[in-house]
């Protein structure tokens, strides 16, 4: 599988994308979250720069529910029954998602009192 061609690792990563929306439903929530808070971004008006962080804190919480996922998946493959350090991994993977989701509502906060000044 090494020393593939760009399109194929790129229709891998799509497809990764893709299944991610398709199995996850955090996953299609927040990126319906990600469509509501460009609409709100168009209509206010937002700078370039509010553009760029707001997309970046959105992305990262996209990544940390994808890499979530891609846990998820592999752990529950390698041992289908409890484990204590399986659910450790998974909920430190889940940690990450709700991080990176109070860092992006912090920058959509910070936007929201731009807004108001």
């Amino acid at each position: 599988m090494k020393g593939q061609g760009f399109i194929r690792r790129f229709g891998y990563a799509r497809n990764g994308i893709v299944t991610a929306f398709r199995r996850e439903r955090s996953m299609r929530t927040h990126g319906a979250a990600v469509v509501a808070v460009a609409i709100f971004l168009a209509l206010t008006g937002a700078s370039t720069l509010w553009w760029a962080l707001v997309g970046l804190a959105v992305g990262l919480v996209l990544v940390a529910e994808m890499a979530n996922t891609a846990i998820e998946a592999l752990a529950d493959l390698l041992h289908p029954g409890q484990h204590p350090e399986i659910g450790v991994a998974k909920d430190v993977a889940a940690g990450a998602v709700l991080i990176a989701t109070l860092v992006a509502i912090v920058v959509g906060l910070a936007y929201c009192v731009e807004l108001l000044r």
